[in-house]
């Protein structure tokens, strides 16, 4: 099996000879990233299924617009953390969810999502998860999950590397006292 070249295939990308089969690789190579990426956001995997074709669909319709300046990587997750936040907004709009609601209702599509089976410790890690607000929720994914570095999560989210240390270890440390309260029940 060939390595991915990000390099080469943002290369073939930029010819219309080329772009199909580069475009091809690209879904081969970034499908199951960005689809655990979008799940832990939206939990479900019917939706993390239909948000993860959008997200592809977008960058194929906007693929002449990638220049290469960012990382092909960073391009396609900012698409997929865009449409999963769209997403989430859409639902509690059409569900008329409150605010001081949206822990429960995130608690419930992950508790009834049939494809969850994880055991009771990651069930409490992800509700931990669901107790931040969403930037820290998404900064702590992509660096506890995806182990993506400081400086690939900026250009994603265009915040700052100190901004997102700082949002990391409050993060950890909110999942931290969350997981120790649940224990002590």
């Amino acid at each position: 099996m060939a390595q991915f070249d990000e390099d080469k295939i943002t290369e073939e990308l930029r010819h219309p000879d080329t772009c199909r089969d580069a475009f091809s690789e690209v879904v081969k190579h970034f499908s199951r990233s960005l689809y655990w990426q979008i799940r832990r956001m939206v939990l479900s995997h019917d939706d993390a299924d239909d948000i993860l074709q959008n997200t592809f669909l977008k960058a194929w319709s906007n693929i002449e617009l990638f220049r290469g300046e960012a990382k092909l990587s960073t391009w396609l997750y900012r698409i997929a953390v865009n449409e999963s936040i769209n997403f989430l907004n859409k639902q509690k709009k059409m569900q008329n969810i409150p605010v001081e609601e949206e822990y429960e209702f995130m608690i419930n599509r992950l508790e009834s999502d049939e494809y969850f089976d994880g055991d009771e410790i990651q069930k409490t890690l992800q509700e931990a998860i669901l107790t931040l607000p969403e930037k820290q929720r998404m900064v702590f994914n992509m660096k506890y999950f995806d182990e993506m570095k400081y400086e690939d999560i900026s250009d994603i989210l265009g915040t700052s590397v100190g901004a997102l240390k700082a949002t990391y270890h409050h993060a950890v440390k909110k999942i931290e006292t969350f997981v120790k309260s649940k224990s002590v029940d």
